[in-house]
């Protein structure tokens, strides 16, 4: 063997130690560079636990690893369905549903949605101490199963009357709803129910602080749904634009508390080119670390209004992934954080579980690669 033969098998041969020696990629380190991607399927303590188990099986066969799940009414059985979904190796963001009536005291009474929209609390109406009890005993609970929790949002889509009392329902539609917190028909209401709601995401840290399994989870703000003031006119709901009630809540302290911001993004029928727009559009006040706090996309979806089998999803795949292509840019900016698909198998034009198959739009919402830099992993 030539010296310069002899010199390049030492190199390969420090080479191969050095590389033995280096620390090994964590497990979830795909999903730290390009985020979590996920899936809805909310509100199983409404099913048996034979259905439980049945619902998150197929989520699992199917590759995805990330679900957002509920705590509700029963919280007994929201908790069994937490524990098949750990045991198959999904990790859960904890979606705790605000609407719960033992959060409140019995004296108060739902604002009324007539008829139109459900009849639901008002956020001003919340009592701490009975939320911190109830969440205390559900946490240890789920704590004393093992059960690790990977993010939790309390509330959903509190700048929506359909999930926040303290903004109204008109008993006739038609007229303008607010463009800003000023025109709110109870400003001091939701402004109110505002300091309740950080009063709830401080107990939430807390409490999640003293389990021994989810005292590292990440906590987000509640989803904001962002109906746009057309629709919220023809069906007379009041609502705000994500972004005001994001400065709002900012100037309430919520960076302080909170690992990034809660959105939920519905493009409905757009041309491709516009949805990517789209989604930055409505993102626009997500910012990376030391900025402010990145956004968690926790519901998104797509209609297929095509019910029948087999599924023709050509023209919603197509869509998926042209809204993948602006989640993958803002993935690469570090201004969000995840994105969990809206849903499962429960909504009949949104749901990706088709015809007892994953259709090639829920293929395309949760896989690892779009090649774009993305990897994979509601009252």
């Amino acid at each position: 063997m030539t010296a310069r033969l002899r010199l390049r098998a030492l190199l390969a041969c420090a080479l191969a130690a050095l590389w033995a020696l280096a620390p090994a990629r964590p497990a979830d380190a795909e999903d730290a560079l390009a985020g979590r991607i996920g899936i809805n399927r909310v509100n199983l303590a409404w099913l048996s636990r034979a259905d439980q188990e049945r619902v998150l099986k197929e989520i699992a066969a199917s590759g995805i690893t990330h679900v957002r799940l509920s705590l509700s009414r029963p919280v007994g059985k929201s908790i069994e369905a937490l524990e098949i979904a750990d045991r198959l190796g999904l990790k859960i963001l904890l979606e705790i549903q605000l609407g719960n009536k033992d959060y409140y005291p019995p004296e108060t009474r739902p604002r009324a949605g007539f008829g139109r929209v459900w009849d639901v609390q008002r956020l001003s109406d919340l009592d701490l101490d009975l939320y911190r009890a109830h969440l205390r005993a559900a946490l240890r609970r789920i704590d004393g199963m093992g059960i690790r929790i990977d993010a939790v949002e309390p509330g959903n889509e509190i700048n929506f009357s359909a999930y926040n009392g303290d903004l109204v329902v008109y008993e006739k539609p038609g007229r303008r709803t607010p463009r800003r917190v000023s025109e709110v028909a109870n400003r001091s209401a939701f402004e109110r129910g505002l300091d309740a709601y950080i009063g709830t995401v401080r107990v939430t840290r807390e409490e999640l602080q003293a389990t021994a399994h989810s005292r590292d989870a990440l906590l987000i703000s509640a989803g904001l749904s962002d109906v746009g003031t057309a629709e919220a006119d023809r069906r007379g709901m009041e609502r705000l634009d994500p972004s005001a009630v994001i400065s709002l809540l900012r100037g309430r302290g919520i960076d302080a508390l909170v690992d990034g911001y809660g959105i939920h993004v519905y493009p409905g029928r757009k041309g491709n080119a516009a949805l990517a727009r789209y989604v930055t559009t409505v993102l626009d006040f997500c910012q990376s670390e030391g900025q402010g706090r990145p956004c968690w996309v926790t519901e998104w979806g797509i209609a297929n209004t095509a019910l029948s089998c087999p599924l023709d999803d050509r023209e919603r795949e197509e869509a998926v992934r042209a809204v993948r292509r602006g989640f993958s840019e803002m993935m690469e900016e570090g201004r969000l954080e995840a994105a969990f698909y809206y849903d499962w198998d429960t909504q009949p034009v949104y749901s990706v579980w088709r015809c007892g198959v994953l259709g090639p739009a829920g293929v395309a919402a949760t896989e690892t690669n779009t090649g774009g830099g993305v990897a994979r992993g509601s009252p």
